[in-house]
């Protein structure tokens, strides 16, 4: 234990970074507060951090197991991992051309605490993000002397927790930032910087080694 929790603040920090990075979450996030209000966001919130619990657990069950002795099956992970980041970059570059960029409101917001928090869950459990950071990133963190599929779970339920302070704190943020979040520039602002960040994690992954 003591080896995985030396592990614990460069972990808790790739976490925070990964939840900063706008996309397709905040973009979620953002449309509830503003549409269904704060116990909308924040139902929306819990729902997204139990997607983060789905995936690690899944991950630690076996995905990661077989990624980590396989050295053939981890690089088509990996590197798939890699293209379809790409991918989603360059996709997220394309929305520029619209108006308010990938952050436009006007898509559909729950406003009752269950639909708001399937919501939430539904949107993790479709992210790509999501499910390359817990199969093929959280395995990296987990110290060799420590148990794989343990580690893998409670780190995971780490990024859950990082995921849902920053989302706290986004929340509260939003009542004073809603007008500046009106603007078409400041939305597109925030589109450009979510291609970034995504290119980003794409360059990690493609630096990362077997565990």
């Amino acid at each position: 234990m003591i080896e995985l929790l030396g592990a614990l603040p460069a972990f808790a920090l790739t976490a925070l970074l990964l939840a900063i990075v706008p996309g397709q979450g905040v973009a979620m996030v953002l449309r509830q507060c503003i549409v269904g209000g704060k116990h909308a966001g924040f139902a929306s919130v819990m729902g997204n951090s139990s997607g983060l619990v789905v995936w690690g657990t899944a991950s630690a069950i076996g995905l990661s197991q077989v990624f980590a002795h396989s050295q053939l099956a981890y690089n088509v992970l990996k590197y798939t991992g890699v293209a379809f980041l790409v991918f989603l970059s360059a996709q997220t570059l394309w929305a520029l051309r619209k108006e308010y960029g990938k952050f436009d409101y006007r898509e559909e917001a729950k406003t009752g605490i269950g639909p708001a928090f399937r919501l939430g869950l539904f949107t993790n459990l479709t992210n790509a993000k999501a499910a390359v950071f817990a199969v093929a990133f959280i395995p990296q963190f987990v110290p060799k002397e420590f148990s794989l599929g343990l580690g893998i779970f409670i780190l995971g339920c780490v990024q859950a927790a990082v995921s849902t302070l920053w989302y706290a704190f986004l929340i509260s943020a939003i009542d004073r930032a809603s007008a500046v979040l009106e603007r078409p520039r400041v939305r597109r602002g925030l589109t450009g910087f979510s291609a970034a960040g995504i290119l980003f994690l794409a360059f990690t992954l493609l630096l990362t080694s077997p565990r």
